[in-house]
């Protein structure tokens, strides 16, 4: 068995400065991780997110992330290593939700979704994964979707086959990282409450919506976030190319 980092670990959250992304950098702080909130513009919101976790900024920082760019993935890994060594865990969070009627989805827009859900999660997973099996340790966590499994029913075409890509980048990083201590996990939540949710299922549609999940209620973000944290953790070895749904009932397997 191969000994469990016992440093404070540094975990870079993509999309990790609002919505559930907010919610996994803080319960990856509370589990004792530095976290890095990585976002595609912070703004104001990541800098307050920081300011709640560690007003000293030690243990809680944000950077510019666009995860369609791997550049920079790499500009950010290249600031971990050269302030604490190099990270741990990387977060797939980051993810673009569009809706619309397959037959009305322009290609050039299901392309992009494609390029920031599915690419940035290669990239990310791709050059994190370099730097984790060089160290001989890792933890990938990717955020997926029950959209990526059921084909989506609030979500359009191009937004499910990302989350379904996803699901089997999952298997060939976790496949292929295995030998070197690395491991790489999904969760696929069904509708959460959350804003982004909350945008897709207007107030006159829950009622509905929440009819057609079994639990009758939308899911926490706290308790995925939570997950998030469990997977991440060293002591999840064991735990690798599995997905972990979280959707209230409405898909089972």
């Amino acid at each position: 068995m191969r000994p469990l980092p016992e440093k404070i670990q540094t975990a870079v959250v993509t999309g990790g400065a609002r919505g559930l992304g907010a919610e996994i950098c803080r319960a990856l702080h509370r589990d004792g991780f530095r976290v890095i909130i990585a976002d595609v513009d912070p703004g104001d919101e990541g800098q307050a997110l920081a300011s709640e976790l560690d007003l000293a900024g030690e243990t809680a920082l944000t950077a510019t992330l666009d995860v369609s760019v791997p550049a920079d993935f790499q500009t950010v890994l290249d600031k971990c290593t050269e302030r604490w060594g190099g990270a741990e865990v990387l977060v797939n969070n980051a993810a673009r939700t569009a809706v619309k009627p397959v037959l009305e989805i322009d290609p050039a827009d299901f392309n992009a979704v494609l390029a920031v859900n599915a690419g940035g999660t290669f990239a990310g997973s791709q050059i994190f994964g370099r730097h984790f099996k060089a160290r001989g340790y890792g933890r990938i966590v990717n955020l997926a979707s029950l959209a990526g499994q059921n084909g989506g029913t609030a979500t359009g075409a191009h937004y499910a086959a990302s989350k379904g890509a996803i699901l089997t980048l999952t298997k060939v990083f976790a496949r292929d990282l295995a030998p070197f201590g690395v491991t790489c996990n999904a969760i696929a939540p069904g509708p959460m409450d959350t804003p982004m949710v909350r945008s897709v299922i207007t107030p006159e549609k829950m009622a509905a919506a929440l009819a057609g999940i079994p639990v009758g209620q939308l899911g926490d973000p706290v308790f995925v976030a939570e997950l998030v944290a469990l997977l991440a953790g060293p002591k999840a070895a064991f735990v690798n190319g599995a997905c972990w749904d979280v959707n209230g009932g409405i898909y089972m397997r």
